[in-house]
């Protein structure tokens, strides 16, 4: 089963995807945000392109669980893309990622301009990285 990771962000929406088997993510192209609808329509493309069968968006948590300042505009774009495609959207505590993203890209030694475009794709495969490791551990 191939499942979309994403990283939702203000200015960009880091994407990754499993291999079929749901072992392993990648990352795919970062999508530089416009709007709402054509945000949505670019991951409603990846989707059918891609026979993607669950999408997993990381829902941005404070430490303490408490919810961060853009769990709303997440819960919203979860919502429009459950409008649009017929496959389970869920979301996934995504505390951590982007600095662990960052962590790794300093000890790769990459300039910050080149860390900006990467983040946010690192980012979302750890986000599914992450999913993927959780739904083999129940099984």
């Amino acid at each position: 089963m191939r499942i979309l990771g994403i990283d939702y962000g203000r200015v960009r929406i880091g994407v990754a995807i499993s291999d079929p088997d749901g072992i392993i993510a990648s990352p795919l192209p970062v999508c530089l945000r416009t709007d709402i609808g054509s945000d949505v329509d670019y991951i409603v493309e990846l989707v059918r392109a891609n026979d993607i069968e669950r999408i997993v968006i990381g829902l941005p948590l404070n430490m303490d669980g408490s919810a961060g300042e853009m769990v709303d505009e997440v819960a919203v774009f979860a919502d429009r893309l459950r409008e649009r495609v017929q496959i389970p959207v869920v979301t996934f505590d995504e505390r951590l990622t982007t600095a662990e993203a960052e962590r790794v890209l300093i000890q790769a030694n990459l300039s910050r301009k080149k860390r900006k475009g990467v983040r946010d794709s690192l980012a979302a495969v750890l986000i599914l990285q992450g999913y993927l490791d959780q739904l083999r551990a129940r099984d």
